[in-house]
């Protein structure tokens, strides 16, 4: 095997900017996909829902095949490197068409598009995102190296989920201005499309500048397994899943929030300008994020473990829903107020992003020593399986909300759509908008630090003692 030699800035730098734009893409469809085709588009809520979970059991085979695909591929480019560009370039193609749809589509015209275009979307996504951090172990030395590397990667994972999540109703609305749209689901049609053009260009940039400075130092010789064999293997690692349980119920948490703040400033809080609150809430959000992850996080690992740090982010971040669903249900419509619970929340998730990688990395090391195998690729695979299917859990959930509380614009006239929506809306669909947005995500963080706290072992002590072993192995 070829000694890893550290890494230089130019690397770290390269794989850091995939990130960004490997996480634009991904939150563009995580939080704005239901939006679009239910709020804007006019299509079922339960339609989408049941498409969404469609999607999720077809990602339950196509990621572990995708991480064994991954493990025998050899070429002269690695065997990472290529699936990286290929399921970039064919994901972001998908992204556009599918915020493309036609606008003469309905009924079940427009429930097949949205089938067929996210199903490829997942597909595709996949194809990318496990290469993506399969990489980690191949090109790094372990150790602090490793842990750097993967608070750098999510860190910058987070600034890309936070730019979309700041500007896109921003510069959706100011596109189909531009462009000429007629009322506000025009305006936002026509935006999204190009929006998501934009953003599918910078991601294949960003991808290429990544395959062509990041190369594999060393290539694990792997062992390729069956997808009945490989799950046997996952089952069998006892800390991934622990880990990955903790991170469906986090992820989940935080989608179904992500989620249903747009519904909570259009038709809550309310207003003829509801996207600009929107957009200094989401502003102030990923601020947060992103410090959380460059300075917050830094900061505590030099006087706690990641472990203890992960409890306080949980706790954080159940503060932060407390204090929501009391500001809201106290009738406060100061946005400066909400500030405060978004802080919390942000922050908390910004953590959590670093941490759980971090995590999930040092269960390879734990399965090569019990196991005998190091399925790098099978364990990072299950990690875009379980990020999307909290995604799908999430809009599931948030759907039959929407579906119940009957809360939709797509049909609307254009003289309404100027309107302040929110005075339309019943008291009691925006009480059960707030509980679903607040409560759900409460019990799945408590649920997740009880899981995590009684399962999880890898403590620091315990990583140093398993790299001891593997290197005299």
């Amino acid at each position: 095997m070829e000694e890893k030699r550290s890494l230089t800035r130019r690397e770290k730098a390269s794989y850091g900017l995939g990130a960004v734009g490997k996480d634009m893409v991904y939150m563009l469809s995580a939080s704005y996909i239901q939006y679009y085709f239910y709020d804007l588009l006019g299509m079922s809520a339960m339609a989408l829902g049941v498409i969404l979970l469609v999607a999720r059991v077809f990602d339950a085979f196509n990621d572990p095949i995708m991480g064994v695909v991954v493990a025998k591929t050899r070429t002269r480019w690695g065997k990472f490197r290529p699936w990286l560009l290929i399921g970039t370039v064919t994901n972001a193609v998908i992204l556009f068409l599918l915020f493309a749809c036609p606008p003469s589509l309905d009924g079940p015209g427009l429930v097949a598009y949205a089938a067929v275009f996210y199903i490829l979307w997942g597909v595709t996504y996949t194809m990318m995102d496990i290469p993506f951090w399969s990489m980690i172990p191949a090109f790094t030395k372990g150790g602090k190296e490793r842990e750097g590397l993967t608070t750098l990667a999510r860190s910058c994972a987070g600034v890309g989920s936070a730019l979309v999540q700041i500007f896109a109703l921003l510069a959706v609305h100011k596109i189909g201005e531009a462009l000429g749209g007629k009322g506000n689901n025009e305006i936002e049609i026509i935006g999204f499309r190009y929006f998501s053009l934009a953003i599918a260009i910078l991601f294949v940039i960003f991808t290429l500048i990544t395959c062509l400075n990041v190369k594999e130092k060393s290539t694990v010789d792997m062992q390729t397994a069956s997808v009945k064999q490989m799950f046997k293997a996952l089952v069998q690692n006892d800390q991934a899943m622990a880990v990955v349980v903790t991170i469906v119920c986090v992820n989940t948490a935080l989608y179904i929030t992500s989620n249903l703040v747009i519904y909570f400033f259009k038709y809550d809080l309310g207003g003829q300008n509801w996207y600009a609150d929107n957009t200094v809430f989401n502003t102030v959000g990923g601020g947060s994020q992103i410090l959380a992850m460059m300075i917050l996080y830094p900061t505590l690992r030099k006087f706690f473990t990641s472990i203890k740090i992960f409890y306080i982010s949980l706790i954080m971040s159940i503060i932060g829903y407390v204090a929501l669903l009391v500001f809201a249900m106290s009738g406060v419509r100061t946005l400066a107020i909400f500030l405060i619970p978004g802080v919390l929340i942000m922050a908390a998730a910004g953590m959590n992003n670093v941490m759980v990688t971090v995590f999930l990395a040092n269960t390879v090391d734990y399965g090569e020593l019990k196991n005998g195998r190091r399925d790098e690729s099978v364990i990072f695979s299950m990690q875009t399986f379980v990020v999307k299917l909290a995604t799908g859990i999430a809009i599931f959930i948030t759907s039959i909300a929407l579906q119940v509380l009957s809360l939709k614009s797509g049909n609307t006239s254009e003289a309404e759509q100027t309107m302040d929506l929110a005075k339309n809306v019943s008291v009691g669909s925006k009480m059960g908008l707030r509980m679903v947005m607040t409560l759900i995500p409460i019990a799945g963080l408590v649920f997740a630090l009880i899981w995590f706290k009684k399962r999880y072992i890898l403590t620091d002590k315990k990583i140093k003692e398993i790299s001891k072993k593997l290197e005299a192995k």
